[in-house]
């Protein structure tokens, strides 16, 4: 008789993991939806375990996301994996993913970082307090005069891009930063080019607010948002002021 393969034994679900668990999927499948769910990424750099589970049961997870008007985005380039959501007219769909706010000089310094990226070589890009002070260099000689509160300012910006992860802070030097690769995968090349543009036009227009307005959660249009000014996410529906708190993309 033929060898039958046997199934591994996280292949299907094992015993409840509470009363009532009538899960379909494996533990390890349902731990990887739910810091798909809680965090703004997976990182197969910074959680290993976790990006080997999303690997290995992304197809059953894209079906579960997909029943939350969920996207599932992985970039195996960067190992980055990540959810969006998904937009259709529909007056029973709700958001699931939870909006943050990022303010005007949040966006430029991200479309700058995300330039400086792609222009470097070297897979752990490393970049200055006094480097990112100098991308700011087109906005204080056209519209930001007041110093101080012009470094304040770029001050909050790094401060937020750290807090999402796209800036990591260097153990040795508090004043600089490793770039995040994740920012290669959030923000893509399109992307960097209609930022690019629309900055260029607010320079030019010589009127640079602090508070531009809320992103959606999908990372480059939630940018895009801040650029435009525009309090509405992605899909034109109005935003609200909700709870930031947690690790929420």
């Amino acid at each position: 008789m033929p060898a039958v393969e046997k199934s591994r034994p996280d292949d299907t679900p094992g015993a409840p993991r509470f009363e009532g668990d009538v899960s379909a999927l494996p533990d390890r499948a349902c731990w990887a939806l739910q810091n798909l769910l809680t965090r703004r990424y997976v990182s197969g750099d910074r959680q290993p375990q976790l990006w080997a589970w999303v690997i290995e049961y992304q197809d059953a997870l894209r079906v579960r996301l997909s029943e939350l008007d969920l996207r599932l985005r992985v970039v195996d380039e960067v190992e980055v994996a990540f959810v969006e959501q998904a937009g259709y007219d529909s007056r029973w769909g709700r958001k699931i993913l939870k909006r943050e706010t990022i303010h005007t000089y949040d966006a430029i310094l991200a479309l700058h970082l995300a330039k400086y990226v792609r222009a470097s070589r070297d897979e752990h890009v490393l970049i200055t307090r006094e480097e990112i002070h100098e991308l700011f260099a087109g906005v204080t000689n056209t519209i930001d005069r007041d110093l101080a509160l012009f470094d304040k300012r770029i001050g909050r910006a790094i401060d937020k891009l750290e807090e999402m992860d796209f800036l990591r802070k260097h153990r040795d030097d508090p004043d600089t930063f490793t770039v995040s690769p994740v920012i290669s995968a959030v923000m893509t090349a399109s992307v960097i080019t209609d930022l690019q543009r629309q900055f260029e036009q607010f320079i030019g227009a010589g009127d640079l607010g602090d508070d531009i307005g809320e992103s959606p959660d999908q990372a480059d249009a939630a940018i895009r948002s801040a650029y435009t000014g525009d309090e509405r996410d992605v899909h034109g529906e109005d935003i609200h002021d909700g709870d930031d708190e947690g690790d929420e993309w």
